[in-house]
């Protein structure tokens, strides 16, 4: 919650320089709670808005289990240990 403003931010950022396609990783994330996952929810809507996307990667313990309780882990097409998404023939 204390981050996500800069997430947004960063996504913002990204999308107006020409971004189309982000991958976040999410090793480091330790809690993810509603204001997260409508963080990523935003910037999948927004990268798509510009022909994109926005990929997960590298949650672990409670955030992976966040992941897949919501069903963001199937709309944003998450894998825990994608390195290049863009190799990936179903994204």
């Amino acid at each position: 919650m204390s981050t996500v403003g800069q997430l947004n931010e960063t996504i913002d950022r990204l999308a107006a320089d020409g971004a189309r396609q982000l991958l976040l990783d999410l090793a480091e994330l330790t809690f993810c709670d509603s204001t997260g996952i409508a963080a990523f929810v935003r910037g999948d809507n927004r990268a798509a808005a510009d022909g994109g996307w926005l990929r997960l990667t590298g949650a672990t313990g409670r955030v992976d289990r966040v992941l897949q309780v919501t069903g963001l882990a199937d709309v944003l097409a998450y894998q825990p240990d994608m390195a290049d998404p863009a190799s990936q023939d179903a994204l």
